[in-house]
C-alpha cells in the first residue's frame, strides 16, 4: 500500500477479518500500528469473495499443509481457484504464492481458473511467486528480499514482475511456473537436509565425546564452501517440516523415492525422542527419575522471538516427557497458553523461580530473554538444545571474531548442550 496500490484482504476467517478491520494484527511481523496505518491508507478486509470481480491482481497465499497421509493438501488452493474462476475478468493477473509441488500452478490451478471460460496466457495472466518471509528477521522483509517470479508465458511473467517491482527492490525472473515452484522447495529442502546432517552428528558426537558445536564453529571460519547449520530438538514452522514432503510426493509420482528427503525426515523426526533420552540420562546422573521429576520447558514456539507454534518440536518433546510420567510446566514470553493433545500445560511467568523450582529445565527455543548467566545461576539441571550456553552474554562479554556459538564453555556439572 505504501507503493500506492489499493489493497483488499480476503479471508475465510471472521475473526481475522474483524481483527484487521479493527487494527488488530494476528501475525508476528505486522504490528497493530502497522495495520492501523494500512487502514488509514484505504486497506479493507472482507470475507465476501465478490471483491475478486473488481481486482486487477489476485495473489493467492492460502495454507498448503500436509494431509493425514503425509501428502499435499491442496484443498485451500483449489477452493481459492474455484472462487476466483466464478468472478475472473479478462486481463486479471493471478499469482499463486502458496508453497506446493512443481506443476501445481499449471496442472491444478490453471484448469480450475479456465472453468471461467477465459484462457490462461491469452485472456488473463497466471504466475507463481514463492513467499520468502522469515518471521522475526529484523534485517530482511518483503521489500529487500529478492522476489522470484515465474509466469505461465513470457507475458505472464512480465506482468507479475511489473506488479512486484512496485514494492520489491529486486525481482528475479524464473523460466516458468515450475522453476519458480521448484526454487522454493529447493531452498527449504537444502535447509532440511543440512539440519538433519548436524542432528545426526550431534547424536554420535555425544557418544564419541566430541564437542560438535566447537567443530561447527571451527569449520565456519572457512571463508568459502561451507555454511554453518546447528543441531536442535527437531524442525518446525510452516516450511522445513512440510515443504520437502511436497517435493518427495512429486518425485514419487515418477516411480522412485526421494531418498535424501526421506532420510532427513526420519532423522529430524526422531530428535524429540533423543532430547527425551538425554533428559532422562541427565536426571539419572543426578539420582532422579523422570517419572517423578518436575520438568520446565523453555520456549514452545518453532523459532526465537516469535509467537508462531506451527510444527514446533516442543509439542512432541512434551508428549514423550508426559508419557514417561514427568510433570511439565513451560515458560515462553510469547505464548500465554499452551496445550498438548488438548491438555493445558501450566505456564510459569517468573523465569528465575521456575528455573529454581524445576528438577530439570529443557531449553527448546532460544528466545533472546534466555541469558546464559541467568540459566547457569538458577537452573538445577539444564539441557540446552539450541546452544544458548555457548553464546556470549551481551550483558557481560565483549564481542570477538570467534563465532559466538563457541565463545563460552559449559561452566559446571548439570548443564549440557545437545
Amino acid at each position: 500500500m505504501s507503493a500506492g496500490l489499493k489493497v483488499t484482504g480476503l479471508d475465510v476467517s471472521d475473526h481475522v477479518v474483524s481483527g484487521l478491520n479493527n487494527a488488530v494484527s494476528h501475525v508476528d511481523d505486522l504490528s497493530s500500528e502497522d495495520v492501523r496505518g494500512m487502514l488509514d491508507r484505504g486497506f479493507t478486509a472482507t470475507t465476501d469473495p465478490a471483491c475478486l470481480a473488481t481486482a486487477r491482481t489476485i495473489v493467492v497465499c492460502v495454507p498448503t499443509p500436509l494431509s493425514p497421509e503425509g501428502g499435499p493438501d491442496l484443498n485451500a488452493v483449489t477452493s481459492a481457484a474455484r472462487s476466483i474462476a466464478t468472478r475472473l475478468q479478462p486481463g486479471t493477473l493471478v499469482i499463486l504464492e502458496s508453497t506446493t509441488y512443481p506443476g501445481t500452478t499449471e496442472e491444478v490451478v490453471r484448469p480450475l481458473l479456465e472453468e471461467s471460460g477465459l484462457v490462461a496466457g491469452a485472456d488473463f495472466h497466471l504466475a507463481f511467486s514463492p513467499e520468502r518471509i522469515d518471521p522475526g528477521n529484523p534485517t530482511y522483509g518483503v521489500v529487500n528480499t529478492p522476489k522470484v517470479v515465474g509466469g505461465l508465458t513470457r507475458d505472464c511473467g512480465e506482468a507479475a514482475a511489473n506488479f512486484y517491482s512496485a514494492f520489491v527492490n529486486t525481482v528475479v525472473r524464473a523460466r516458468g511456473t515450475r522453476e519458480a515452484e521448484m526454487a522454493k522447495l529447493l531452498e527449504n529442502t537444502y535447509r532440511h537436509v543440512n539440519i538433519a546432517l548436524v542432528n545426526e552428528m550431534a547424536v554420535f558426537c555425544q557418544e564419541l565425546g566430541i564437542d560438535l558445536w566447537d567443530s561447527i564453529a571451527a569449520a565456519a571460519t572457512k571463508p568459502f564452501g561451507f555454511q554453518a547449520f546447528y543441531p536442535g530438538p527437531g524442525v518446525g514452522g510452516h516450511c522445513i517440516p512440510i515443504d520437502p514432503n511436497y517435493l518427495s510426493y512429486k518425485v514419487k509420482t515418477l516411480g522412485y523415492p526421494f531418498r535424501f528427503v526421506e532420510l532427513a525426515q526420519e532423522i529430524n523426526g526422531r530428535m524429540p525422542a533423543y532430547v527425551t533420552q538425554r533428559a532422562q540420562e541427565l536426571l539419572n546422573d543426578s539420582g532422579l527419575a523422570l517419572s517423578r521429576s518436575k520438568v520446565l520447558l523453555l520456549g514452545v514456539t518453532y523459532k526465537a522471538d516469535i509467537a508462531d507454534q506451527r510444527e514446533s518440536p516442543a509439542r512432541p518433546v512434551a508428549r514423550k516427557l508426559t508419557a514417561k510420567g514427568a510433570t511439565l510446566t513451560y515458560h515462553d514470553p510469547h505464548v500465554e497458553s499452551w496445550q498438548v493433545d488438548g491438555v493445558d500445560i501450566p505456564r510459569s511467568t517468573d523465569l528465575e523461580r521456575a528455573l529454581a523450582d524445576a528438577d530439570l529445565t529443557i531449553l527448546l527455543t532460544d528466545h533472546s530473554e534466555y541469558r546464559p548467566k541467568q540459566l547457569e545461576e538458577y537452573a538445577r539441571l539444564l539441557l540446552d538444545t539450541r546452544g544458548v550456553l555457548r553464546r556470549p552474554d551481551p550483558e557481560t562479554e565483549a564481542s570477538t571474531t570467534v563465532p559466538e556459538q563457541v565463545r563460552r564453555h559449559v561452566p559446571r556439572e548439570g548443564l549440557q548442550v545437545l
